[in-house]
């Protein structure tokens, strides 16, 4: 393993942004732009790729202790650091907003009130029926098939 597969697992495993290591970096005055954090994230064939080199490597580990422990002065929880990223980064879940009740038809008619428009279940479906007229006969594919086999037959 090289520097940037080991880069790569830690940002996985700890679930960090871009924008999160480029501010452990400067804990401990290193700086860094998210365009040099993407070349070195990269894949090895792509043009844009850099290599992680240990001074970069070394200045992370050292900003991300004191990300997670804090300094003597003020000391943090290492896992109350680690929900705060989770929390951070997992999206909202976008919830259907439930519907209003709508009464079915059946129901409808004993209470008075509107039934749903919606199709729901109280709706039936049409059942196909060959010998209704309206229905188009059905063309087998193969019978549109012209075989040519490269041959000019005039």
């Amino acid at each position: 393993m090289n520097n940037n597969d080991i880069f790569k697992k830690l940002r996985v495993a700890l679930q960090l942004r871009d924008d999160q290591i480029v501010e452990i970096l400067e804990l401990v005055d290193f700086r860094m732009s998210k365009g040099e954090l993407g070349n070195i994230f990269r894949n090895e064939d792509h043009p844009n790729f850099m290599e992680c080199g240990d001074q970069v490597l070394r200045n992370f580990l050292n900003g991300l202790v004191i990300h997670l422990r804090g300094t003597k002065e003020n000391p943090k929880n290492a896992i109350d650091v680690l929900k705060q990223n989770k929390a951070a980064i997992q999206p909202t879940t976008f919830e259907k907003p439930k519907e209003e009740f709508r009464p079915t038809r059946e129901k409808a008619k004993l209470d008075g009130s509107k039934p749903s428009k919606s199709v729901g279940t109280d709706f039936k479906k049409k059942s196909f029926n060959p010998k209704d007229k309206k229905a188009a006969p059905k063309v087998q594919v193969v019978e549109k098939v012209q075989y040519k086999n490269g041959k000019n037959k005039k």
